[in-house]
């Protein structure tokens, strides 16, 4: 393989679809920095592992040489873009715009080279632009352009309304490609309709339309959904260590391969092949190939020192090897007549509710401290603390106060 197919495959890695790879390698070929583009709607203020899919590949594209622009979409974030959605998406305050803008910047350097980011809003030429300009540029696509978006069609044959200030959505996505000439845009695969409307507003004015390279949604925790804050099977790329790890360490064996795929930068697709074969075997347990990817993740998101540290907490619980203490500890504010164990496991976030708790205790499956409990009417009050376990993957080191 020469250097040429090297850099294609690096940057093909997880992708689900490349237009064109040919109009891809041929400006690889020109040897100048290509422009590299991805808009992000600063509709929430916390990043996750899902979001992290498209700042690896704009990393990599850095690793390799190119100029990345991350483009924090404050202009169309006020219009609101429904992708995904069979109803209108509330337009953000441009106050609420500018704060999570803000907490955006913060958190996308934990994966990209602040040095090599150019950081960019697209309020830049859009808030130049005056009436008659949104004219023009809405009048490059025709409605029936517009419901060949699946979203957007499917809301139309069920009748359910769609805003006119939604059309200019993709328009306005479209236009950020002109305004930063750009030669690749980077998004997931709900993004393409927006993203190919780039590539045709940039033919039209006069410049070479970009590459499209669309990354599949990562699904999170449970196997099934796409990582989602709403739902509750995300890892915050700002929670703490021992929460990456725990959490990585819950996911199921084929998950971990696909989460190895679109977030590691440590493990080629070569050496990923080698460790399912091995995983297949039975010469590699899957649980160590999770501590690899929980280590890799918790460094890249804290440092090498606190990932270490998380890992033997994780040991020291689950596996009975080392000091609980390194586990971090959670203060919980405790009721004057004190916690019932169920409502303890409950508030310390190890149970979902008290039913499921008062079930755990019955199986035998709650500890404290290493120790099996199943009194349910034991008291905890303040001053209380240590480490409460149910299972082996769901532990918490609490103290109440």
């Amino acid at each position: 393989m020469n250097e040429l197919d090297q850099v294609l495959a690096l940057i093909a890695r997880g992708a689900d679809e490349i237009i064109k790879k040919d109009d891809l390698a041929s400006r690889l070929k020109l040897g100048r920095p290509l422009r590299i583009k991805a808009g992000f709607d600063p509709t929430a203020p916390d990043l996750h592992l899902g979001h992290t899919v498209l700042l690896n590949k704009m990393r990599q594209f850095q690793d390799l040489g190119h100029q990345v622009i991350f483009l924090i979409g404050d202009f169309t974030g006020m219009i609101g873009d429904p992708t995904g959605k069979n109803v209108t998406r509330k337009p953000l305050s441009r106050e609420d715009v500018l704060a999570n803008a803000e907490t955006y910047a913060e958190q996308v350097y934990k994966v990209l080279d602040r040095e090599k980011t150019e950081l960019r809003f697209n309020s830049e030429w859009f808030g130049k632009m005056g009436a008659a300009d949104m004219i023009r540029l809405a009048a490059q696509h025709t409605v029936a352009r517009m419901l060949e978006r699946d979203d957007f069609a499917k809301r139309y044959k069920a009748e359910q309304p769609i805003a006119i200030h939604e059309f200019l959505y993709p328009l306005v996505q479209g236009y950020d490609s002109v305004a930063l000439e750009a030669d690749v845009e980077l998004g997931g695969t709900d993004q393409k309709f927006n993203l190919l409307m780039g590539r045709a507003l940039q033919e039209h004015h006069g410049q070479a339309p970009q590459i499209v390279l669309t990354m599949p949604l990562l699904e999170g925790l449970d196997g099934v959904n796409k990582m989602s804050k709403s739902l509750g099977n995300y890892i915050g790329i700002g929670e703490p260590a021992i929460d990456i790890v725990t959490k990585t360490l819950k996911i199921g064996d084929d998950l971990m391969w696909r989460w190895f795929e679109l977030l590691s930068f440590d493990v080629s697709l070569e050496e990923l092949g080698r460790m399912k074969a091995e995983v297949a075997s039975g010469a590699l347990n899957p649980r160590d190939a999770k501590l690899r990817l929980a280590r890799e993740l918790a460094t890249r998101f804290h440092d090498a020192a606190a990932a270490e540290q998380a890992i033997a907490g994780w040991h020291a619980v689950v596996r009975g090897e080392g000091d609980t203490s390194l586990l971090p500890l959670t203060d919980i504010s405790a009721p004057a007549e004190g916690f019932r164990l169920a409502a303890l496991l409950t508030a310390a976030g190890v149970t979902p509710s008290n039913s499921e708790a008062n079930r755990k205790l019955k199986e035998r499956a709650v500890r404290i401290d290493g120790e099996v409990v199943e009194d349910a009417s034991r008291i905890f009050e303040a001053g209380f603390e240590g480490v409460l376990q149910v299972g082996k993957r769901n532990f918490a080191r609490i103290r109440l106060i």
